[in-house]
């Protein structure tokens, strides 16, 4: 790594330490299930505008069958986001928290080691900042396969460690996994998304003994989200923010909820934990956990589709729907919690993201 990959590097690290919105990118699909490049870009305009300091494409929101081989999406939505997001001025100002130009671009990355390690390098190559890496796909191997994998990706670019809930599919990762992973250098922060405090509880601890303070804590727990931006953990352990697809939808709203979670007042913890309810149960309307979060995509595509972002909800999955009630309970949390969307803003900008 020559001077300036060290101050890259340096400079990725400083600003997910400052915490920003990582919102999980969607998928934007025609009717006939094909790419919708027009709004795809609408979406990742709506994101930098609405003062995200990052975007994660590639992830579980943009759907993994992109990498079906019937599909091929992959690189052309990695190429897209990252073309969108690195136009000039892309933040309000042109600059964006930590002294940023430009939005941190985040690439999933998942898969046995040859794809990890395959998907790493393209991700390298379209000049992506980092890679959430997924381990869902070794969720029996042990701790040392584990760890090596993680050391050869990040070998490839920084690494943002995923703890993925294991109702869906993740391994359970202890304390000791954790106490490993962070021995390795390019790890750049973790995503903490076990959708359990126990299991939360790891990653923090884990941390804390490390020593490191050049790693930063986004949360993924979609249940829990100013539960944990508001809490100190053991060793002054905080998160920065968050990267969730809760922030693929009400994205501007969730900036501010994070402002407003750092600058910690004390006369407002209580409104905030009560928001943070509210926040809560509009998830629960949006990722179906009713339906073992059957319909949690589609759920993000209705509300986008209800602002005008997406044209309908389709996935590629012609089977992958809402699930029964949904939409009614989707109804529901909107005419409840009107004071969290960001509707105004997006009904503002939607002509200038879709032109």
């Amino acid at each position: 790594m020559d001077a300036s990959d060290d101050d890259r590097l340096l400079a990725l690290r400083r600003a997910l330490l400052d915490g920003m919105v990582i919102p999980a990118h969607p998928l934007a699909l025609t009717a006939e299930r094909r790419l919708d490049e027009r709004r795809q870009t609408a979406l990742t305009r709506y994101y930098c505008d609405a003062g995200a300091g990052g975007i994660a494409v590639g992830v579980h929101t943009t759907q993994f069958a992109i990498r079906d081989p019937g599909v091929r999406l992959l690189q052309p939505v990695l190429e897209l986001a990252i073309r969108t997001a690195r136009r000039p001025s892309t933040f309000p100002n042109g600059v964006g928290r930590s002294g940023q130009t430009r939005p941190v671009m985040i690439a999933g990355v998942c898969g046995p080691t040859p794809q990890a390690i395959a998907e790493a390098e393209l991700a390298v190559s379209l000049d992506y900042d980092a890679a959430l890496l997924s381990l869902a796909a070794l969720r029996h191997a042990d701790n040392d396969r584990l760890l090596d994998h993680c050391r050869r990706v990040a070998d490839i670019i920084p690494v943002m460690g995923f703890y993925l809930q294991p109702a869906v599919g993740g391994p359970i990762l202890g304390r000791s996994f954790w106490r490993r992973f962070l021995e390795i250098e390019r790890v750049v922060a973790i995503k903490v998304a076990p959708f359990d405090r126990y299991r939360t509880l790891d990653v923090t601890a884990a941390l804390g003994e490390s020593g490191r303070r050049d790693v930063a804590l986004y949360t993924g727990n979609d249940d829990s989200i100013v539960v944990d931006l508001l809490t100190t953990f053991g060793r002054d352990v905080q998160f920065a923010g968050g990267l969730l697809g809760q922030w693929a939808v009400w994205t501007k709203s969730a900036v501010e909820l994070l402002c407003r979670c750092r600058k910690g007042a004390p006369e407002d913890v209580r409104l905030l934990l009560s928001l943070g309810a509210e926040l809560t149960d509009a998830n629960a309307a949006f990722f179906d956990p009713a339906h073992q979060f059957a319909g949690c995509i589609a759920g993000i595509h209705e509300v986008l589709r209800r602002q005008g972002l997406l044209a309908g909800r389709w996935c590629l999955d012609p089977h992958e729907d809402l699930s029964p009630g949904q939409n009614e309970e989707i109804d529901r949390v909107l005419a409840e919690y009107p004071h969290l969307a960001d509707d105004t803003f997006v009904r503002e900008n939607l002509d200038r993201w879709l032109s």
